[in-house]
This record gives structure tokens, sequence and C-alpha cells, in this order.
């Protein structure tokens, strides 16, 4: 993780050239290397409040929100005690993300990849997401080969590996062992330039976890993504639509809530999250298209509306 600070330098420059140490050249030289560096600061900083206000803006997720101020506190605190001279820590960011699919695991683990960018924890805040089958090789020696593979793509950025748990699945002739070996290699090895997250549901992380002690206490951030409660899942809809410029119609929420209600009383696990929303809204919208394609003369309220006809819940 580097910190800089570009005002501090300035001083300094200013210092060394009226004590006679440079010329009025290189001061000149130095001082335009330092606005420039105050500009792209600025233009940093910029973008880390349109990335957090993004993270802010998504339904739920508080403790991320909070983690996420808390390592921007963390950097912040960290450039001042380098700027007196204080010794400063560096950063171990792997992570475990726990929770059922479509609770927002691989989204916020792309904003992260941004984030961290933005705050000089990463340098290229790229997401690179495997499974197992990208890992576990076929013959001895394979998997190593693979792993390294992604380690490599993934430097300053984020491994993202999904269902991370089926690594420890197989006999006693599966190489998913041989992966972990692998990532746990790399993960030391570049803990300064890259951030592995292993993501799954809750409890088959924690079994994962408890099979291999060693591997839990090199994760030091574990974070649970709930499943989204009904009121959750009809703000996500709005803001689906919202962001398309379509608007629900009063009596397409209400149909919305009840098909929702009625799939999250059949399966939990898989309807409890924005991915049946979305399914929904997607297959709402193309709906709408063809219904309105029979209308002869439309208005600009017919073509953002979504009705209660146009909402199904057709092979979901």
């Amino acid at each position: 993780m580097k910190l800089m600070n570009p005002y501090n330098e300035f001083n300094r420059i200013l210092s060394r050239f009226e004590s006679g140490k440079i010329s009025t050249e290189d001061a000149i030289q130095k001082i335009t290397v330092n606005s420039k560096a105050n500009a792209n600061e600025k233009n940093k900083e910029e973008s880390l409040e349109a990335l957090i206000k993004e993270l802010d803006q998504m339904v739920g997720l508080e403790k991320i929100k909070i983690f996420v101020k808390e390592i921007y506190a963390y950097i912040e605190i960290q450039k001042k005690r380098k700027d007196e001279q204080l010794l400063t820590d560096s950063l171990v960011m792997h992570m475990i993300f726990k929770g059922n699919p479509g609770t927002g695991k691989t989204t916020v683990a792309r904003l992260l990849g941004k984030i961290f960018l933005e705050m000089g924890v990463l340098e290229k805040g790229h997401l690179i997401e495997v499974e197992r089958a990208d890992l576990v090789g076929e013959y001895i020696g394979h998997t190593a080969v693979k792993v390294r593979d992604h380690i490599r793509k993934a430097m300053g950025g984020i491994l993202f590996i999904d269902e991370a748990y089926s690594l420890a699945r197989g006999g006693e002739k599966d190489f998913g062992k041989e992966a972990i070996d692998a990532l746990v290699k790399g993960m030391e090895d570049y803990k300064e330039n890259l951030v592995l997250i292993l993501a799954g549901y809750h409890d088959e992380m924690e079994i994962f976890l408890k099979s291999n002690p060693g591997l839990k206490s090199r994760f030091p951030i574990h974070i649970d993504f709930p499943d989204y409660e009904l009121d959750d899942l009809l703000r996500i809809g709005d803001l689906m639509v919202e962001k398309r410029e379509y608007r629900l119609s009063m009596s397409a929420k209400a149909k919305l809530a009840k098909i929702v209600t009625k799939k999250r009383m059949e399966d939990r696990v898989l309807s409890g999250n924005a991915r049946l929303v979305r399914n929904i809204i997607e297959r709402a919208i193309r709906k709408q298209a063809v219904r309105l394609q029979k209308v002869s003369a439309l208005s600009k309220d017919d073509l953002i509306t979504i009705r209660s006809e146009d909402i199904t819940d057709e092979d979901l």
C-alpha cells in the first residue's frame, strides 16, 4: 500500500529551494510534478466518494458499508502516521463471504476492487472470478499451474472464488487440496497486492474452514450476506426499474410483492435474494414490449410504465 502526501512534498521542495539546495528550474519542475500529483489525488478522492456513495445506495449490506468506512479511516490515519514518521502497518485484506446466491457477494467484491484501487490498497482493482473447475487440474502438477495462472491474472486486484468449499470435496486422488495449498502460498507471497475472497453458502463455508484449521486464521475479514427481507426485495425492484428508466404501477408493485412472497415460502434459500427480483423485472420489461407493440399511439408514460399484466412468475 503506497501512502503519499503531495502537499507535504510541495513544502519540502520549497524549503530546499529557499536554502539553495536546488535551482529555480529544478524547483519549478518538481512543483509542476507535485501539482499534477495534487490534481490526481483530488480526482481519486472524488472517484472514491462516488464509489462509496454507490455502495451506500445498495439495499442492505450494512456490515459491508461499515467495513469500507473503517478501511478508509485506517488508511487516512496511516498516511498521517507516515507524515509524522511513525510506524505504519500494511493491510491484509483476504476475506470470507458467506451467504446464499443472489445476496450481493459478487457485486460487492467487484465494487470493493474499485474502491481499493482509489484508496491505494490495490494497483488495478479488477476482479477475476473463478470456481473449482478453473483451479483443479486433471493430473499431478496441473493444479498448481492453473492456480498460479489465475493468481497472476488477479495481481493488483481481487481473486474471487465462488463455492470455495467445493475445493475440499473429493477423494484421496482429488487435486482440490493441492489447489488450496497453492492458493495459501499465493495469498501469503502476494498479500501486498492481492486480495483473495472465498465465497459460498454460510454452513458449507463454516465446515470448509473447520476442515483446515490453518485456513481460517489467514482470512482476517469474515462477512455474512443475509437474505433480503421482503421490503428490501421490493426496494431493489424499484431501483432496478428506475435505473432502466421504467416505473412500476401500484398494481404491478402489489403483484410483484405477491409473487416474491409466494416464492419465499416455497424456497427461502433461492428466493430471498435479488436474483429472483431481477428475473421478474427483466421478464416484465419484455412482456411490456410485446404488449406495447400492438398499440399504435404510445405516450412517454406508456413507454415507462410496467403494469400488473406484465408481471408474471412463469418458469421461475
